[in-house]
């Protein structure tokens, strides 16, 4: 009997973790899918700068996997029975379902409107490879002088807000944010965020919150209107429902609740990792949803699949942050360093050689994607406990037997 992982989602968590279980399992044993909607990987990293007008490398997953003994099903998850451990999706040819002895969850976050009228509506996002399509496509139609908002003051409001004026000059941008801007960083870097706004022609709308959206701007919660032909929605991320429908453990934000090793806690048979995870972190804070947490975590869950499948020791490296990343436009950033649980330092890099550092980093993730069994070589390991494998087997030779076959 082989034994079935299937992940659900090939972002940077599910990509990661699709790869190196292909490095260190034996395929004689071992059958690894990935299902994704997209027949292509997307650097969701990269979107802010594809909707400002930048060309991205495409590459599909078929070619990703080629060669590694992964299968790649192109197809939308649209259910999950944890207790006959099935998945359903919808593909090309209608509705199917794949069986797993061991699934992990993988498929990521979207922009979230909490609730703002308006929102779905009339604004764009760079959440997805398609929101992103609409906003380039919506930019481009955007003559000279045109007003774009964008809300949000996290990390992808910043790079959206500075991606978009530095490569159309022509436009007027603003952005919102809720508290001051870049409040988080610490004092030089928070002053350097500010001259780069201003250098951009960037208006800044502080300590603002927005209570509705509409097709001219935004309504903000003390009855302001501040217009806008174009506005981009960046003000967080939240995970789909389909979770909190399966019996697993999930928490209030929807996400699964995972131990120390990415398993779920009511389900071992279960992994999540990167956002769609409520993972503990430094401090006991749940780890953010980002790209720095969902390659970690994909490293951990496959590790831990990897020993319990092989009968090694799960080794537990706890997930720290270092840094912060933010893009300023294709020659400006700044890389804040942080400590473990993610709070500023005094010490940070800023100007060219940030952006440089930045662009090293997203280049590094996609190459490690890209790559799946080129990295560190392994030794493919065999399977000893195949526990699930042969819960499955003695499922099946007794329902044969009940069944009169």
């Amino acid at each position: 009997m082989t034994h079935r992982i299937v992940v659900l989602g090939a972002g940077y968590a599910g990509a990661t973790v699709a790869g190196r279980l292909a490095r260190r399992l034996h395929p004689d044993q071992t059958e690894i899918t990935v299902v994704d909607a997209s027949a292509d990987f997307v650097e969701r990293v990269r979107l802010h700068e594809f909707a400002a007008g930048s060309e991205l490398k495409r590459r599909a997953l078929r070619d990703v996997y080629a060669g590694t003994g992964v299968q790649v099903r192109l197809a939308r998850v649209t259910g999950i029975d944890v207790e006959a451990r099935t998945v359903a999706l919808t593909g090309a040819d209608g509705p199917d379902e794949i069986g797993y002895d061991t699934l992990v969850y993988a498929l990521g976050s979207a922009s979230a409107d909490h609730g703002v009228p308006g929102v779905a509506e009339h604004a764009y996002d760079v959440g997805s490879a398609r929101s992103a399509l609409r906003l380039r496509e919506r930019l481009t139609d955007l003559g000279a002088g045109g007003s774009v908002l964008v809300v949000g003051g996290g990390l992808t409001g910043l790079e959206a807000a500075t991606e978009i004026a530095e490569a159309r000059p022509d436009l007027v941008v603003a952005i919102a944010t809720r508290g001051g801007l870049g409040d988080w960083l610490d004092a030089r870097a928070g002053q350097y965020l500010r001259e780069v706004c201003d250098r951009l022609g960037i208006t800044v709308h502080e300590h603002t919150d927005v209570s509705r959206v509409e097709t001219t701007g935004v309504v903000t919660g003390t009855g302001e209107v501040i217009g806008a032909e174009v506005t981009v929605w960046s003000a967080g991320f939240a995970v789909s429902s389909l979770a909190a429908t399966t019996g697993l453990q999930v928490a209030p934000t929807g996400q699964i609740v995972v131990d120390a090793t990415m398993r779920s806690v009511s389900h071992p048979d279960v992994y999540a990792v990167g956002d769609a995870a409520l993972a503990e972190g430094p401090g006991g804070k749940p780890l953010r949803m980002s790209c720095a947490t969902g390659i970690p975590t994909g490293w951990q869950a496959a590790d831990a699949i990897v020993a319990r499948l092989t009968g090694r020791p799960v080794r537990r490296i706890p997930i720290r942050y270092f840094n912060q990343c933010i893009s300023l436009g294709r020659r400006d950033g700044i890389i804040q360093t942080v400590t473990a649980d993610d709070r500023a330092k005094a010490t940070h890099l800023r100007g060219w050689l940030a952006a440089r550092y930045k662009e090293i980093v997203c280049r590094g993730a996609a190459w490690a994607v890209f790559h799946p069994t080129l990295l560190v070589p392994f030794r493919r390991r065999r399977i000893t406990s195949p526990a699930t494998t042969v819960e499955r087997h003695a499922r099946s030779v007794s329902s044969d037997v009940g069944g009169g076959h």
